[in-house]
Formats: C-alpha cells, sequence, structure tokens
C-alpha cells in the first residue's frame, strides 16, 4: 500500500470517533487500531508501525510504560470472539462460577454477546477457577484470557 495513502488513512482514524479500520487490498491487509490517542498500524505480512500523534504544546508527557506482570500460573481460558463479558445470563442471575469453583470440561462458565447473540462460552479443561480476569460487562477481544483454570 502507498504510504501516502497510508498516512491519510492515519490521520482520518486520528481524527474521527472510529477506533479500529481494516482495509484489504491485492497488496495485503492494513489494519488501523486507536488507542488512547496514537493509532496503531499492522499491516500483513510482516509491517507493522506504530503513528505517534503530533505532540501538543503544554501537554504533559506519556506515562512510562511498567513493566510486564508475570503471566499468571494455570491454563487460560481465551475468549474465541470479539463482544462484551458477562459472568451471568441475566443482570440479576447469579454468575456461572466464581473463583474456587470447580468445572468440567464442556461447562458453561461465562457468556459473550456478539452482534446481539449471546453466546456461551464452555471450560476447554477440567479443574478450578483460580481467577476471573474479566469484569462484567467488559469488551473482550479475540484471544483474550478470560479466566485461569488449574
Amino acid at each position: 500500500m502507498d504510504l501516502r495513502k497510508l498516512k491519510t488513512l492515519i490521520d482520518l482514524v486520528s481524527e474521527s470517533n472510529v477506533s479500529e479500520l481494516e482495509i484489504t487490498e491485492a497488496e495485503g491487509k492494513v489494519r488501523i487500531v486507536k488507542s488512547s490517542g496514537a493509532p496503531l498500524v499492522m499491516q500483513q505480512p510482516a509491517v507493522a508501525m506504530v503513528a505517534a500523534a503530533a505532540p501538543v504544546a503544554g501537554a504533559p508527557a506519556a506515562p512510562v510504560a511498567e513493566a510486564a506482570p508475570a503471566a499468571p500460573a494455570g491454563h487460560a481460558v481465551k475468549s474465541p470472539m470479539v463482544g462484551t463479558f458477562y459472568r451471568s445470563s441475566s443482570p440479576g442471575a447469579k454468575p456461572f462460577v466464581e473463583v474456587g469453583s470447580v468445572v468440567k470440561e464442556g461447562e458453561t462458565i461465562c457468556i459473550i454477546e456478539a452482534m446481539k447473540i449471546l453466546n456461551e462460552i464452555e471450560a476447554d479443561k477440567s479443574g478450578t477457577i483460580t481467577r476471573i480476569l474479566c469484569e462484567n460487562g467488559q469488551a473482550v477481544e479475540y484471544g483474550q484470557a478470560l479466566f485461569m483454570i488449574e
């Protein structure tokens, strides 16, 4: 993809309310994701660039990134889709699982709403829930860890 075209797309995303843009052309695929002010551009096959927004006079410097936390122990149950995470079947209902709950493979542990469809997410391993990594009503991404099972 032409660099001028890419720059124009980045500018459009950063100046609009659009949070994500994906374009597929014969030359490849480009995905621009806006996060906290600076759009992130991912171009396939293997080119990735980060476009930094021009600094505003008098604006405080960006905070320094902290060291990544250690990976949690156990098996991560990951989201199979993008959507909204829910711990129970309805707002007033009891959550499917709590920390310490013993689950069997195939047992429903949460719901992810995607495009107005409620998708039951099942445990892909038997064990004990050691951590719940998402808040009720939180937006989740494909592949994001939802629960830890040991």
